[in-house]
């Protein structure tokens, strides 16, 4: 994924996004249940300075599996979550893949928090769990 572009529900949002993506993975961690409303996030991890974004996003702040603070990123018309980041990695922003205009090259290589997964969430046994 070099060249991406995406947005919310309502067209509201829409971004741009470019440079090289750091990584994709899936996160079940309870922060991204709630942000999604399913078992996991799927997202892939970009530079700030690479993604342009418009409209109004708003952010919700809570506190990760890990005590670090993060802000879920979603528009303010249709609910839609867009992004998440955290204080940990400032440079750093997560895009849900469902918010990409084409979602199906999505790779995920691994998957974090899977020891909070839900027990009807599959997780897919070829991803390796992220480094600790």
């Amino acid at each position: 994924m070099n060249k991406q572009s995406g947005g919310c529900a309502c067209g509201a949002v829409r971004y741009e996004a470019s440079g090289k993506v750091e990584f994709a993975f899936h996160c079940h961690c309870r922060k991204c249940q709630r942000i999604t409303g399913g078992g996991h996030a799927s997202a892939f991890a970009l530079h700030r300075d690479d993604i342009e974004l418009t409209g109004e996003v708003r952010e919700f702040e809570q506190m990760a599996d890990n005590g670090a603070a993060t802000y879920a990123g979603f528009c303010p018309t249709c609910g839609s979550p867009i992004f998440t980041r955290t204080v940990r990695f400032p440079d750093r922003l997560y895009l849900h893949v469902a918010t990409l205009d084409d979602p199906s090259g999505f790779e995920p290589k691994f998957v974090v928090y899977e020891q909070a997964a839900q027990p009807w969430d599959y997780i897919d046994p070829s991803l390796q769990a992220a480094p600790r």
